[in-house]
């Protein structure tokens, strides 16, 4: 088929086992300088008579440079035990000394010789559930629609260049960057885009009717629940405007941590999401806001114990938003129960402050934003203000036991606080910002408690691990002042943590050039006690680094971060170009 100049093949495909089909297109572009022909099917593979081989089809091209006279029928369906293909031609003359353009749709993604091979796969199926894509808000759902997407690419992939260009030009001309910087800033991106990234149209799911009626019955009761709580977060019924329903967006935790939205990480992935599609970080956040305020009673087993706990607590944040249901069957993440967790509801205020200040958009977080706050209350067992890890790795770092007041999970509290006090003064309930205020500076009392004079105590239990330097100690800190907030600590404390994880986390790492191990002894040792105490994490990595940076010490944050660009992106690395691990280890 031809429209506009452009010629399309469309390869209708359908899968196993109920998946959704898929229709893959083949495009090329005529000019005065092109011709362009086709070959809408021949013969892959077996037997099937009066169809063209792939002998035929290639004698074809190199006695005449076209399908032109090619005796070719419209495509039609493969027989069993077969496979057809389809193939398109560009003819072009070059002459003496000149050079011409030849753009194909071959391939996800495009440069002046080649465009993106466009799919058309409408369908996201979760169990029985039916969802759609975004792109078919625009392109429709009935799966005809990757030979438009094609002619639309090739028609305005040089535009799209050019806007690409001028947006990473401001980084890629700036000098007073270094050089590894620049790049990996961009080509980190790459994992939105292939870390099983699923965007829904954000209209209801289609449901099958193939289902028993005791599991139709559970669903039901948590989905009434559920759209319960999103009219109040979301206050309106979904629309039906493109422009005015972003959709839900899905991302993996890692290729190998196989859970959606994993929300301890997406606390230090979400900045660039939030940079560049904010409308899509804010439907993450809404999705988790909702979460907040309804819970599961479903039992699931506990890994590590054996034991039957509920699978999502009322005023909880979910670890993640799921994986075979997203959506309704929440905390896919069995290891350990999250619900006991120290840092998740801490992270969710610190993520919705910071990005209210970034947009403006405050509507959907104001009950859940409190109802996290107060879930926290049960676990300052004591009563001083602060809350206490229990002897378990109930935090991100899921292997590491922490006992008692802690660095990390302690300093990303007193900045909860703080943010929660702010949030509470942008929505105009000054007693409730009091409230908080007086919480946070009861907090911070205890929490500066772990200061030895050089750095903040992994926790002040008396552990082997105790008197540990977290890279991490100071995740509170960096957020805090990316959302505007006052220190969590004292400024001339939070300076020399700095400097002694750069000292000893980064820079007695192989010279600084593998990032920042998690733990580290006082003696210069790495920490062994636990698998992740002896890991570099690439997220915690680049928030550290961002931290230095923040605080004034712009030449150790930049040489904290090289360290993944050295150990994932440079040829005396890894070798993992655009497979960065979550983590590696490093004894």
């Amino acid at each position: 088929m031809e429209r506009d100049g452009v010629h399309a093949i469309a390869l209708h495909h359908k899968t196993a086992n109920g998946h959704p089909p898929v229709t893959y297109a083949i495009a090329a572009q005529e000019t005065d300088d092109v011709s362009v022909s086709e070959c809408p099917c021949f013969l892959v593979s077996g037997y099937s008579p009066n169809e063209i081989t792939p002998r035929a089809m290639w004698d074809e091209i190199k006695k005449n440079k076209s399908f032109d006279q090619l005796p070719c029928e419209p495509g039609s369906p493969s027989r069993p035990g077969t496979a057809i293909g389809a193939a398109i031609a560009a003819k072009v003359k070059v002459p003496p000394g000149c050079d011409r353009t030849v753009t194909f749709s071959l391939a996800l993604f495009f440069t002046k010789r080649t465009g993106p091979l466009s799919w058309d796969c409408p369908e996201v199926r979760f169990n029985e559930r039916t969802y759609h894509r975004r792109y078919t808000r625009f392109y429709g759902s009935l799966g005809d629609a990757s030979v438009n997407m094609a002619r639309d690419a090739l028609l305005n992939y040089g535009n799209w260049e050019s806007q690409i260009e001028e947006w990473q030009n401001t980084i890629l001309l700036d000098t007073s960057l270094p050089d590894w910087y620049r790049v990996t800033l961009f080509n980190e991106l790459y994992y939105f885009n292939s870390g099983g990234a699923i965007w829904t149209d954000g209209l209801p799911y289609k449901q099958s009717t193939e289902r028993s009626t005791e599991q139709n019955s559970n669903d039901t009761d948590i989905l009434q629940k559920i759209n319960a709580v999103c009219d109040q977060v979301h206050h309106s019924p979904q629309s039906q405007n493109a422009e005015e329903n972003i959709g839900q967006f899905l991302y993996l935790e890692g290729i190998e941590y196989l859970m959606y939205n994993t929300y301890d990480v997406h606390f230090y992935s979400s900045f660039p999401l939030l940079i560049l599609f904010s409308k899509l970080e804010l439907s993450i956040q809404r999705d988790f806001a909702a979460a907040v305020m309804f819970q599961d009673p479903t039992k699931k087993e506990i890994m590590s114990s054996g034991e039957l706990v509920p699978r999502k607590l009322l005023g909880s944040v979910p670890h993640d938003i799921g994986l075979n249901n997203p959506w309704l069957e929440l905390n896919a993440y069995n290891l350990f129960n999250t619900d006991r967790w120290k840092d998740l509801n801490a992270k969710f205020v610190l993520q919705v402050y910071r990005d209210v200040v970034a947009t403006g958009d405050y509507s959907f977080a104001r009950p859940s934003v409190y109802l996290a706050v107060a879930y926290l209350d049960q676990f300052d067992k004591d009563e001083d203000g602060m809350i206490e890890n229990e002897g378990l790795p109930d935090q991100t770092y899921d292997t590491w036991s922490v006992t008692g007041v802690s660095a990390y999970c302690g300093g990303l509290y007193v900045a909860d606080l703080q943010a929660a006090s702010a949030f509470a003064t942008i929505v105009g309930e000054n007693a409730v910002a009091f409230y908080f205020n007086a919480k946070y500076e009861k907090a911070k009392t205890v929490y500066e408690k772990l200061w030895n004079g050089s750095y903040f105590d992994y926790d002040n239990s008396g552990s082997d691990s105790s008197s540990s330097i977290l890279a991490d100690q100071l995740a509170g800190q960096w957020y805090a002042r990316a959302c505007g907030l006052k220190p969590i600590t004292k400024e001339e404390w939070i300076k020399k943590a700095l400097e002694t994880i750069h000292e000893f986390n980064v820079m007695k790492v192989r010279g600084g050039t593998r990032g920042a191990v998690n733990g580290m002894s006082p003696d210069g040792q790495v920490d062994t006690n636990s698998l992740v105490s002896k890991e570099v994490w690439a997220g915690t990595t680049y928030s550290v680094a961002a931290c230095m940076i923040q605080e004034g010490q712009r030449e150790k944050g930049f040489q904290t971060a090289s360290g993944i660009y050295e150990a994932v992106w440079s040829d005396r690395g890894l070798s993992c170009s655009f497979q960065t691990p979550e983590a590696w280890n490093m004894h």
